[in-house]
């Protein structure tokens, strides 16, 4: 923990926590664990534009949830909504599949609603604001290889617009974090989250819903498809440990820093798939089929992995789900789904 600045810690128990962005994967997550840990009332506000109301909807019932239909582009309603709140966990964004098909909106939500959300937690004196962000920090391309640590550079070489900007706006809402600290005093941790998945995945992340693509392929009885050579790397984290993460920032003194949020281990396309193709118990062999133009796939072309040690250093959490059982529970999940639509 050294060099690490020390600020507020949260006692979960006697808190009230707001979850910006909270009818999602990570949102519904995050809420299950807070009241499971014995949180005093959480907070669920969302615009539900991208949101969907049957991921918190094993929620509604209990009596320290409260659901705030609110808009991060609306100042006065974040005011509102802010006040007598102990901490917030900033996950409302636009995501890179967005950036790809409404930019302005993106550049909009992602910048000046994370700049909204930080100044309404500095009116109302909010003690901690954790920002999601993500390894995209980090950039896209054939210049991604080795170790990310949370040094490294942007990166951006020949990567899709989209991708570029979503990570630019990334590295924006953390710099905002910072202003708020120097400014105002306003503590924070920033997770650099890698790509999550997990139950209740959503279709707007273009990594982790190409798990799914190949599962409704295999299922098919179609041969996967790999839209290179099956060597690109991936590094998946799964949604429980995302959870875990937000509620051991919440919890830690720590204050004014970015920490990685990774899986066990990174993992090859090819990998990906035969893990894909073991659960469906499928000797299908995957197709080598390059996406068509303009697909936003993020692919790294080079092995690359993101370590998670100053994590463990700054808010004591490590990843616990390896991907072969993460897998196995999205593709039970998604079965499930399934059923429920027949």
């Amino acid at each position: 923990m050294a060099n690490v600045k020390q600020g507020k810690a949260l006692n979960i128990q006697d808190s009230r926590i707001l979850i910006a962005g909270a009818a999602s994967l990570v949102g519904s997550h995050t809420a299950d664990l807070l009241l499971k840990e014995g949180a005093r009332e959480v907070l669920l506000l969302d615009n539900f534009s991208f949101g969907s109301m049957e991921a918190i909807a094993h929620l509604q019932n209990d009596p320290r949830v409260k659901i705030v239909r609110a808009d991060l582009m609306r100042l006065p309603e974040l005011l509102d909504a802010t006040k007598g709140v102990d901490g917030v966990v900033h996950l409302a964004a636009y995501m890179t599949l967005g950036f790809s098909q409404t930019p302005w909106q993106a550049v909009d939500v992602n910048i000046r609603g994370a700049q909204n959300m930080l100044e309404a937690c500095r009116v109302n004196q909010v003690k901690k604001f954790i920002f999601a962000s993500s390894n995209a920090v980090y950039g896209y391309g054939t210049g991604i290889k080795g170790a990310l640590h949370e040094e490294t550079p942007f990166y951006s070489v020949g990567a899709p617009p989209a991708a570029i900007l979503y990570g630019a706006s990334k590295i924006m809402g953390e710099q905002l974090c910072r202003h708020y600290h120097q400014s105002a005093g306003q503590d924070y941790v920033v997770l650099r989250y890698s790509t999550v998945y997990g139950e209740r995945q959503h279709y707007r992340a273009a990594n982790s819903l190409y798990i799914m693509e190949t599962y409704d392929l295999v299922r098919k009885g179609l041969a996967p498809v790999l839209p290179g050579d099956g060597t690109d790397t991936k590094h998946f984290v799964h949604v429980s440990d995302v959870a875990r993460a937000n509620v051991a920032a919440l919890k830690s003194a720590a204050t004014d820093v970015a920490v990685n949020v990774s899986g066990p281990a990174p993992i090859t396309t090819g990998e990906l798939v035969q893990l894909v193709l073991e659960y469906c118990k499928s000797s299908l062999k995957p197709e080598i089929r390059p996406d068509p133009p303009g697909k936003v796939r993020l692919t790294s072309g080079g092995a690359f992995h993101i370590p998670h040690d100053k994590a463990g250093e700054v808010i004591g959490w490590k990843p616990i789900v390896p991907m072969k059982e993460g897998v196995a529970r999205l593709l039970a999940w998604l079965e499930e789904q399934h059923k429920k639509i027949k």
